[in-house]
């Protein structure tokens, strides 16, 4: 019987997942989840799974922290929501990877790379701790992509083609030059992955591109009237933002 465990911070991720392989491959014997990275650790060393689906962004010890620790006899199939410069190094290395969200068509061929190794009893065919060397190394430290889904669709957005950025309760609206996309995150945690100095924020709700900023107007309460380069809407800032202004 082969093995797996799914590590993911996000419950529901790790459940969709988890259907997912059941229906796609109901050989597969799933240990359980991890939904952190010292969890993790702790349940491939008590229960030794064959495959581990990591998640890479995670709280506290990151996927790439976990990877550098597994024994080398493991298969690790990463996941990864918008790191497109590490999907490219695991093209490159030969490891697999899944994008979130997760597909069924993208997990069947998964599944038909992992099958043939694993009945063969053959070695991961990547070495993990390269990989994770070169991901640690070169990886920029900032979004360089937005991934918006629609029903059955996911959109790549590149950086650069976001002209500000609005919170929606627990969703944020990407507005791009002609159009306007809904990701399910907070405009907080979009802030902690986005160049400060390419996005400034300017109220509590909305963080603009600062290369779209064509014109801020100073009002006597020291409020900005912002005017956008590639979009028709005036933004205002709010008072205690408002010294970023200052760097202009």
């Amino acid at each position: 019987m082969i093995t797996a465990l799914i590590v993911d911070d996000e419950p529901n991720l790790a459940q969709h997942l988890e259907r997912l392989l059941a229906a796609s491959w109901p050989d597969l014997e799933i240990l359980g989840t991890a939904h952190n990275g010292r969890e993790a650790l702790a349940k491939v060393e008590s229960l030794g799974p064959d495959i581990l689906f990591l998640d890479i962004r995670m709280p506290g010890l990151s996927g790439l922290q976990v990877a550098a620790e597994l024994p080398d006899d493991i298969h690790v199939v990463f996941v990864t929501a918008y790191d497109e410069y590490a999907v490219n190094a695991f093209e490159v290395a030969a490891a697999d990877y899944l994008l979130k969200p997760v597909t069924e068509e993208r997990l069947e061929t998964t599944i038909k790379r992992l099958q043939p190794m694993l009945n063969n009893n053959s070695a991961p065919t990547v070495e993990l701790q390269k990989l994770v060397a070169q991901l640690k190394g070169d990886s920029p430290s900032y979004l360089q992509w937005l991934r918006a889904g629609l029903g059955d669709t996911t959109q790549l957005i590149p950086i650069d083609d976001v002209v500000y950025l609005q919170a929606d309760q627990k969703y944020t609206s990407i507005m791009t030059p002609d159009a306007e996309h809904l990701v399910r995150i907070s405009i907080k945690e979009l802030e902690q992955q986005l160049d400060p100095n390419k996005f400034w924020r300017i109220h509590r709700g909305i963080i603009v591109n600062v290369s779209d900023i064509s014109q801020a107007k100073r009002d006597l309460r020291g409020r900005y009237q912002i005017t956008l380069r590639r979009r028709g809407e005036l933004l205002r800032s709010s008072q205690s933002y408002s010294q970023v202004f200052k760097q202009m």
